[in-house]
C-alpha cells in the first residue's frame, strides 16, 4: 500500500482534532506570509500549521523518522482533501447541522474519555468545551463534507473473491502484517432507574433555584455555581448558538416560546431538569443558558439492574435465549442493542478489537473469560454519566499469527477494497484537477504536488 494512501487517511484523524481558524482567501493573490497559507484550492486553503500538525500527528503515531518526503505526501493529501471541499462548493453539497452537531458531540465526548473528562479536556485547551466546539464546527463539517463527496466517488466500488485473493498474493511475505491477539466482545446494557421520589428532589432544586433568579440572583452566577452540565456551567450556563434540530426537542421547544432574558419554568428531557433562559436570536439559530439538574441514582436502582441482568444472563446460559436476542429486547444501549450487542471500533466500524486498545474496565472484565462466557454484572458509568450495570460476552478471541486468507479473510477483503477505493478516488482527482483553481506556495514546488497519483 502506498504511503500516499495511509497519510491520506490520517490527515482526517489529525484535522479533526485541530483547534485552528481557516481563514477564507478569496480574491487576493498568493503571499505565504499572510495567514501561513501554503495551498489555495478556489476558495478553500492550506495553512502551514495544517501541514505541520498533520506531520507531527502522524510522525506520533507511526513512530517514523522525520523526511521531507513524508511532509510533501502530507502536503498532497491536504490538497486532495480541499479539492474535495473545492468540488463539493461547486456542485452544491451540503450536510445537516444536526449531523454537525451530533458529529462534533461525539468527538468531543471520545475526546474527553481520552483525557479524564470535560474539565481536563477545558485545561488542556484552555478554553470552555463551548469555545473549542466553536473552534471545531468548521473543520468537523469540512470533514463531513469531504467525507460524503468521497463516499460518492467510491459508492459503486466493489471486489470480487478473486480480486482479493490477488491482493493478498501480491504482498511480500516478509511484508505480510502480524496480528496481535484480537476480541470480539459484547454487552447488554441497563440504566439505573431514576425513582419518582428522586425526581421529585431534582425538579425541585431547580424550581428554588428559579425563585432567586426571580427575586434578582444572577443566573449566570448560579448556573456557575449549580449547574451539572459540566460543559456549559463554567461559562453561565451558556450554550452559544444552535440551529433548530440541533438540541433535544423538549430544550429548542421551550427555548423558542421565550422572549430574550425570559426564564422558563423547569423542563424534563433525557439529560435531567432544565431551567432556561434565552439570550438572543438570529435568524434561525439563538443562544441560550440553562441549568441542569440530574436526579441522583441511588443505590437501590443499580442492585435492581443488577438482578435483571443476572436473570437474562442465565437465561443466555441455559440457551433459553440468545446474546443477540437479548441484547435487542433488554439491552438499554442504542448503540450496540441493534447489532447483537456487539461493540464496535470507532476508528474502523470492525467488531475485532486488538487486546491492547481494549478499554481497561472492559479488558479486567473479560481477561479470564473463555470464548462463550459471559461476565456477571459489572456497575460502570456511561460516557454522557448514567449510572448502568451491563453484562459482556467474549463471542471470539484470535490468536497472535502472520496474517493470512483463512483467519484473516474480512481484513484482506477490507484492505483490497480500499485499494480499489483509492484508485477511484485518484481518478475522480485526475478528471476534476483543470475544474478549479490550484496554487502552491513555490517553497512546496519540489513536492510536486500536482502529481496527485504519484
Amino acid at each position: 500500500m502506498k504511503t500516499k494512501t495511509l497519510i491520506y487517511r490520517l490527515s482526517y484523524v489529525a484535522l479533526c482534532f485541530v483547534v485552528t481558524t481557516v481563514t477564507t482567501f478569496a480574491q487576493a493573490p498568493m503571499q505565504r506570509k499572510v495567514d501561513g497559507i501554503i495551498a489555495k484550492i478556489n476558495n478553500q486553503v492550506v495553512l502551514k500549521s495544517d501541514l505541520e500538525f498533520s506531520y507531527l500527528q502522524y510522525l506520533t503515531q507511526s513512530k517514523q523518522q522525520p523526511n521531507e518526503d513524508l511532509k510533501c505526501d502530507i502536503l498532497k493529501s491536504l490538497v486532495q482533501d480541499k479539492l474535495l471541499l473545492a468540488r463539493a462548493e461547486l456542485d452544491s453539497v451540503t450536510v445537516e447541522d444536526a449531523m454537525v452537531s451530533s458529529e462534533l458531540d461525539r468527538r468531543i465526548q471520545y475526546q474527553a474519555s481520552q483525557v479524564g473528562g470535560v474539565e481536563r479536556l477545558e485545561q488542556y485547551f484552555g478554553k470552555s468545551i463551548n469555545q473549542i466546539k466553536e473552534d471545531l464546527r468548521r473543520t468537523v463539517r469540512d470533514n463531513l463534507i469531504a467525507q460524503k463527496m468521497q463516499q460518492e466517488i467510491t459508492s459503486k466500488v466493489t471486489v470480487t473473491p478473486k480480486e482479493i485473493k490477488k491482493y493478498f498474493n501480491e504482498i511480500p511475505r516478509d511484508s505480510l502484517p502480524y496480528f496481535s491477539s484480537e476480541v470480539e466482545i459484547g454487552q447488554i446494557v441497563r440504566y439505573a432507574q431514576v425513582s419518582k421520589q428522586q425526581k421529585q428532589e431534582a425538579r425541585q432544586k431547580l424550581e428554588d433555584i428559579r425563585k432567586r433568579i426571580l427575586a434578582g440572583e444572577d443566573f449566570a452566577t448560579l448556573a456557575k455555581q449549580y449547574s451539572e452540565d459540566a460543559g456549559s456551567a463554567e461559562a453561565g450556563g451558556e450554550l452559544g448558538f444552535f440551529g433548530r434540530k440541533e438540541l433535544v426537542p423538549e430544550y429548542e421547544a421551550t427555548a423558542l416560546r421565550l422572549e430574550p432574558g425570559q426564564i422558563s419554568n423547569v423542563i424534563e428531557s433525557q439529560f435531567g431538569f432544565h431551567l432556561i433562559q434565552l439570550i438572543e436570536r438570529k435568524g434561525q439559530q439563538f443562544n441560550s443558558r440553562h441549568i441542569l439538574i440530574k436526579p441522583a441514582t441511588a443505590t437501590v436502582d443499580i442492585e435492581e439492574a443488577e438482578v435483571e441482568l443476572d436473570s437474562i444472563r442465565t437465561l443466555i446460559q441455559n440457551d433459553s435465549l440468545t446474546f443477540a436476542k437479548a441484547a435487542k429486547e433488554f439491552s438499554d444501549d442504542k448503540n450496540t442493542k441493534d447489532n447483537g450487542g456487539m461493540l464496535t471500533s470507532r476508528a474502523t466500524g470492525s467488531t475485532y478489537f486488538p487486546m491492547d486498545q481494549v478499554d481497561p474496565s472492559i479488558f479486567f472484565a473479560i481477561d479470564t473469560l473463555q470464548v462463550g462466557e459471559i461476565t456477571e454484572p459489572v456497575s460502570y458509568t456511561t460516557e454522557d454519566g448514567k449510572a448502568a450495570v451491563r453484562i459482556l460476552y467474549l463471542k471470539s478471541k484470535s490468536r497472535p499469527h502472520l496474517a493470512n486468507l483463512d483467519d484473516d479473510y474480512q481484513k484482506v477483503a477490507a484492505a483490497a477494497l480500499s485499494q480499489k477505493q483509492n484508485k477511484a478516488v485518484d481518478a475522480w482527482f485526475r478528471k476534476n484537477l483543470d475544474s478549479v483553481f490550484i496554487e502552491i506556495d513555490p517553497e512546496y514546488q519540489n513536492c510536486q504536488v500536482l502529481q496527485l497519483t504519484q
